[in-house]
C-alpha cells in the first residue's frame, strides 16, 4: 500500500488531476483535465498503466522486464509498469511522461493553465 500512496500523491500533486474510479470500484483513474494517463488497481497494486510515446514505450519495453504492453489498452500507447523491482525515480518518471503526453494533447486554452497553476 505505501506503493499507491506515494504514487496517488505524486499524481495528485499535479495541476488538474483528479482520481475516480470510472471503470469498476477498484480500478483507480488519474485524469488530467479529464483524461487518462494513468491508472492501477488499489487491491493489488502491482501495476500501473501508463500512456508512453509509442518509440520510447519499445525502448522501454526491450530494456526493462517489468514493462510491457498494457493489458486493455491500445499496447502502442499505453505501458504496463510492474512496480516491484524498478527504482521509484523510474516510476516517478514514466508518470511524468505520461501526464505530458496528455496535457499536449489538451486543448491550449487547458495547457496554459496548467502552465500558470
Amino acid at each position: 500500500m505505501e506503493q499507491f500512496t506515494w504514487i496517488s500523491e505524486y499524481c495528485e500533486s499535479k495541476p488538474l488531476v483528479t482520481a475516480e474510479f470510472p471503470f469498476n470500484e477498484t480500478t483507480m483513474v488519474w485524469k488530467v483535465a479529464g483524461k487518462m494517463f494513468c491508472l492501477g488497481d488499489i487491491q493489488a497494486f502491482e501495476h500501473i498503466a501508463l500512456k508512453c510515446d509509442p518509440e520510447r514505450a519499445l525502448e522501454l519495453r526491450e530494456t526493462y522486464p517489468q514493462i510491457t504492453g498494457a493489458f486493455h489498452m491500445n499496447k502502442t500507447h499505453w505501458n504496463d509498469v510492474h512496480l516491484d523491482g524498478l527504482p521509484q525515480s523510474l516510476i516517478a518518471e514514466l508518470i511524468q511522461h505520461s501526464y505530458d503526453i496528455v496535457v499536449q494533447k489538451l486543448p491550449k486554452t487547458t495547457r496554459e493553465l496548467i502552465k500558470n497553476t
